[in-house]
Parts: structure tokens; C-alpha cells; sequence
């Protein structure tokens, strides 16, 4: 693609950037064919090419955002899936991030959509709030349905209809300790907490540590860690993201330098993908970005790290799973074959569902500030898992979880709960009342 950027434009790095992107794209429309966005509405401009076109636009001409510009945008799940089509090597992943955060500074939103976006920034990153705000939301239900029907108060709607009727106590595995091995050692890692997951589903962490520390491996829960900044980097409130960020790197600097590490494990594929970018983010700060990129080589997803490690063998559970891969797990890590090949040699049998490039339409914050559009990806995921006739849903991500859970009644877990289970700790509490044979 032609670009026409000035050399004053140029001196900006992040413009340089994304000039070089734009370079890269020769309008070959593949990645049209795997955007959900495009596969559900049909509009070029909610496909990747499309979005490409009004950021170019935007970018060289100097412009602040405009309506029809953020629209369209905001319809982008970040989803990374033109990424992994994309012939031509796009980074599309750092563009639109890049067109957030101009968006962000240049364009006033609506004011219910800023406030909206306010609400999310200030509690979602914050286990305490985050859980309160679950707890006061049985209090709103009864208005779910009127608040529906005005589209500026739809994502309110959204919110009721995600939040669980209950949630899990808080673990005893989310403060900040040293678990140690079993037997011999075999490693150390740090683990991250999160945010959302700790106060949803606690068991996702718990199983991971149980499991680790069987086969041998110390596992900290550094003290001071915070949200990976996902959820505000998406919304493009780099500031917010890259104060998450820095405060993260601290942490895990601090462990790495007094006990060592081997990797810093993930177990929700979206923060893996941002916590592997770090290194990308904090490059232009000169006093984080060695440190940064070191963290960002030490992220793992529990798959990946298992993956490297040396596990008992197994009798045959033959349980049918469906794995749903994630997006931030198949297309932003690029980690495709290891969860499915650690579940088929715990014993159970795994299957593929149709079409799992698409997303279920979670996104992160999407299926709140999105909710029609995430509705008709989450029913289609949903009809494509449960042809494949499964017991259990496996993935490696709580937002996919939490999303698909609200379409079937097939119980969806972790990965890692599957896995702690089959090598020998307890039954997944979802899978207790199923009959599995």
C-alpha cells in the first residue's frame, strides 16, 4: 500500500510504525474471509482492509477521529484473526492498538458511552471492585429488559445478563506466597493472579498450582502484581495500560533477581497475549524496556510451560472434549497444537468444532459494548461446539468461558482443570453432577 506520510508525521515512532504496517498491505482481501465482523455484517468496512483504509486515511491525513471512523473501529474485536491469514505479514494487532489511542485522544465520545467506558476502566481491572460490583448487580436485574430497549443504556443490559447469580469466595491461592514442589525440584515460576478470573472462576489458579507443584515445580504468587492491562489497552487508555505494565515488570524483576524464574505462567490466554507484549509497548521507555522485553520472553500460557515438561503417562478417561481455542490463544500467541495434545494424552478425547478460527464474540469488554454483534458470534460458536456432541468444553481463557457459558448447557472449564484432574487432583466442581461415560 502507498502511503504518503510527511517527514514531520514520520518523526513521530508511533506514526513510523504504522506507516511501515500499512506498507505491507497489498489489498488482497484474505483476511476478509476469516474477520468475524465482515463473515456477520458483509460491510468492507468491518473487515480488516476496510478498517486498514480508515486508519490510513486518519493517520496521513492528521485528522482526529470521526463518528463513522470510531463506528467502525469499535466494531473490531482484536480477535488477530486477519493476522494469522494475512499473506503479506500485516501487523494489524499494533495499527489498530496505535488507532485506539489516537481515537481516544481525538474523539469525544457520547457522553453514556464514555461513562460506560469509565465504569468498565475503574472496576474491571480491580478484583475488590470487581466483585462488589457482581454482588450489587442482582439489584439491577429486574430493569435488564428496559434498559435494553435504549441503545444508549444496552451495554448496562449487557453487564446484568454476563454477571453470575453467584461466584466462588475468594482463594486462599490469590495472596501473595511461595507454593512449594512436591519432591524433587524441577523449576520455579511466578504465576499471574489477574483480575477478572480470580473473582469468576479462583479454581482456574488453584488447579494450576496443585498441578505444578506435584510435578515438582515451586510456584510464587509475587506480592504487588496488578492487572496485566488488557481491558484498558483495548479501549485505548495507553497511559492506564502502561502503568499496569511497568508495575507488572517491577514485580516480576524484583522475583526474578531474588529466587529466579523460569517462566511467569499465564493461565488466561488474553493477558498472555498483552504480557508477551509487553517488551513491544514499553520499547520506547528507556528505563523499562530491557526489563520488559525479558518479562515478555518469560510469559508462558500453562499449556506452553506444560508442554516443555516431562508428565506421567496416563490410563485413557476417553471423555469426548471440545476445544474451543481461543483467539488471544490460536491467532495472538500462536500456541495452536499444545493444549489439545496435552487433553489426548491425559486420556481424554478431543474434537474440534467447526469454524474455530471465528470468535465467540468476548473480546474482552466487546460483548458489553457490542452485545448484538457478540450475541451472533457467541449463539454460532455455541451450535458449532455442540455439534461435535461433547461431554466437556475445554479452553484457555476465563472471557470465553464466561461468554459460552451463557449460550450451552455444556459445561465449559479450563484446560488446566481438566489436566489437574487427570494427573491426579480433584474433579472439576462443574463436572461433579455430569454423567461423564
Amino acid at each position: 500500500m502507498q502511503t504518503n506520510f510527511t517527514p514531520a508525521q514520520l518523526a513521530d515512532p508511533h506514526v513510523a510504525e504504522s506507516e511501515k504496517i500499512l506498507r505491507k498491505c497489498v489489498h488482497c482481501g484474505f483476511c476478509t474471509a476469516t474477520c468475524p465482523t465482515y463473515v456477520t455484517l458483509g460491510n468492507e468496512l468491518d473487515s480488516p482492509r476496510g478498517r486498514i483504509y480508515l486508519i490510513k486515511d486518519m493517520l496521513e491525513n492528521g485528522r482526529p477521529a470521526d463518528a463513522e471512523v470510531v463506528t467502525h473501529i469499535d466494531r473490531c474485536l482484536s480477535c488477530l484473526a486477519c493476522v494469522t491469514t494475512c499473506p503479506s505479514g500485516v501487523d494489524y494487532m499494533h495499527l489498530v492498538d496505535h488507532a485506539r489511542a489516537h481515537i481516544e485522544k481525538t474523539y469525544k465520545r457520547p457522553f453514556m458511552n464514555r461513562l460506560v467506558r469509565a465504569i468498565l476502566a475503574a472496576v474491571l481491572p480491580y478484583p475488590d471492585r470487581f466483585r462488589l460490583a457482581i454482588k450489587l448487580s442482582s439489584a439491577g436485574r429486574p430493569f435488564a429488559g428496559l434498559l435494553a430497549r435504549a441503545p444508549a443504556l444496552k451495554p448496562f443490559a449487557a453487564m446484568l445478563a454476563l454477571a453470575p447469580r453467584r461466584i466462588p469466595p475468594a482463594s486462599a491461592y490469590a495472596a501473595a506466597a511461595s507454593h512449594p514442589p512436591v519432591g524433587e525440584k524441577r523449576g520455579r515460576v511466578a504465576i499471574l493472579t489477574g483480575c477478572a478470573q480470580p473473582v469468576l472462576d479462583p479454581g482456574i489458579n488453584e488447579a494450576t498450582i496443585r498441578l505444578l507443584t506435584r510435578l515438582g515445580v515451586e510456584v510464587v504468587v509475587p506480592k504487588g502484581e496488578v492487572c496485566c492491562g488488557s481491558l484498558v489497552h483495548h479501549m485505548g487508555r495507553e497511559e492506564q495500560a502502561l502503568a499496569s505494565a511497568r508495575a507488572n515488570v517491577d514485580v516480576w524483576t524484583r522475583e526474578l533477581e531474588e529466587g529466579g524464574l523460569d517462566a511467569i505462567i499465564i493461565t488466561a490466554s488474553g493477558c498472555g497475549t498483552t504480557i508477551k507484549d509487553y517488551g513491544h509497548m514499553l520499547r520506547l521507555d528507556a528505563a523499562y524496556a530491557e526489563r520488559a522485553a525479558r518479562v515478555s520472553s518469560l510469559a508462558k500460557d500453562i499449556t506452553e510451560y506444560l508442554a516443555s515438561l516431562e508428565l506421567p503417562a496416563q490410563m485413557p478417561k476417553g471423555i469426548i472434549v471440545a476445544y474451543h481455542s481461543a483467539c488471544s490463544m490460536q491467532h495472538g500467541q500462536k500456541i495452536t497444537m499444545a493444549p489439545k495434545q496435552l487433553l489426548k494424552a491425559a486420556g481424554f478425547n478431543v474434537r474440534d468444532p467447526a469454524e474455530g478460527h471465528l470468535c465467540c464474540g468476548s473480546a474482552g469488554t466487546y460483548n458489553i459494548m457490542q452485545s448484538d454483534i457478540s450475541d451472533a458470534l457467541k449463539t454460532r460458536k455455541a451450535k458449532n461446539l455442540e455439534a461435535t456432541k461433547p461431554r466437556v468444553i475445554a479452553t484457555g481463557n476465563i472471557g470465553c468461558m464466561m461468554q459460552i457459558g451463557t449460550e450451552t448447557a455444556i459445561p465449559i472449564v479450563h484446560t488446566v482443570q481438566l489436566l489437574d484432574w487427570a494427573y491426579g487432583g480433584d474433579m472439576p466442581e462443574k463436572l461433579k453432577d455430569l454423567p461423564l461415560a
